[in-house]
């Protein structure tokens, strides 16, 4: 059973068919998606577009300004600073050829595609274990130890919604400058604590490269667009890295007007706040322990008798509700499996159908 679990959430098209149960029954637990989906203007935005044909029968702008300058003040960068694609690999591919890495440490658990992406470049990979009885927490004495010349970050961590404080960051920075080491850091996730973003002080360091993610917080990954933010030299290299014409215009539309509405952003962060405490708080009374997580997620340890595979099929069979499994989180010990932030009514549907499982 358990090499049979999905490798990555959102895939209930192939649980749907492999189970026998129609797509539409089927509640995403397994997808970090804000559930208010994407900001209104977003919606016009693109109804407008298409009245335009000119936006079909024209290329993208192969430099993509008016999007780089709309992520530039969303992110408090310059234009200058950032490189766009079509997700996040597509740029932290691109990084890899653009320094010429060799050695990179990788702190695991981690999402599974950072490496991936490594194996591809045929870069050695040194696996640094963090530990559960710590958080996940990035301990910057010994992530800096080692003489590799790049290392892969996350903030806030994937899988566990832990958040690297600024402090030690710029000590992480700090150390793997001195020994002329570049640190590539995934945001994905910031956008629900903004203010712990080291993107805004990107001219500051020379050896830092962030990748950040646009529609997982707009709710809308099915326009699939990412991007990075490096000093301007960086970025110019990242950007002559990538294939020509990495977003369409209908997307760069999209995401422009999303960046605008700042409404929007304050109200997901307030929802999800007091969304996830609630969540947290409910599942814990269950005897399921979860990790401080500033995201819109939760990792869940389920307690040592509890087969986890069998216990995400359950959930989903007899309950419709799909988790993200975990058995491919490199080091992470068996019995987790993760579950997103959705609205209170969805929330309130995962407690009771954990209860009911554990019973």
């Amino acid at each position: 059973m358990i090499d049979e679990l999905p490798t990555h959430g959102g895939q209930l098209r192939s649980l749907a068919q492999r189970f026998g149960i129609a797509e539409s029954q089927l509640l995403d637990f397994s997808a970090n998606i804000n559930p208010e989906g994407p900001p209104a203007v977003v919606h016009s935005t693109l109804r407008a577009s298409l009245d335009d044909l000119s936006m079909l029968m024209s290329y993208p702008d192969l430099e993509e300004i008016d999007l780089k300058q709309s992520i530039a003040r969303y992110a408090g960068v310059s234009h200058q600073n950032i490189a766009v694609a079509n997700g996040f690999v597509p740029l932290l591919e691109a990084a890899l050829r653009t320094l010429d890495i060799r050695r990179c440490l990788l702190p695991v658990p981690a999402f599974v595609e950072y490496r991936k992406a490594l194996a591809r470049a045929r870069i050695e990979v040194f696996p640094h274990l963090l530990s559960a009885e710590e958080s996940f927490s990035y301990n910057a004495d010994v992530i800096c130890a080692g003489s590799q010349d790049a290392i892969l970050l996350t903030n806030p961590q994937n899988p566990s919604g832990v958040v690297c404080s600024h402090e030690t960051l710029t000590r992480i920075l700090t150390k793997a400058a001195e020994r002329n080491a570049c640190v590539l850091l995934d945001e994905a996730f910031i956008d629900y604590i903004p203010e712990l973003s080291i993107t805004p002080h990107i001219d500051s360091w020379t050896n830092l490269i962030v990748f950040r993610s646009v529609t997982k917080f707009h709710g809308m990954p099915g326009l699939r667009v990412a991007y990075a933010v490096a000093n301007r030299k960086t970025a110019q290299a990242l950007n002559e890295n990538l294939p020509p014409w990495p977003i369409t215009t209908l997307a760069s539309c999209a995401v422009s007007s999303a960046l605008k509405d700042v409404a929007y952003a304050v109200k997901t962060r307030d929802l999800n706040d007091r969304r996830r405490a609630l969540l947290q708080s409910s599942i814990k009374a269950l005897g399921i322990q979860t990790y401080p997580s500033a995201a819109n997620f939760l990792l869940l340890r389920l307690p040592a008798a509890v087969d986890p595979a069998d216990f995400w099929q359950r959930m989903l069979v007899d309950y419709r509700i799909v988790m993200r499994s975990c058995f491919n989180y490199e080091a992470l010990e068996a019995g987790h499996l993760r579950v997103a932030v959705r609205t209170e009514e969805e929330n309130s549907r995962l407690v009771e159908a954990l209860s009911r499982v554990l019973q």
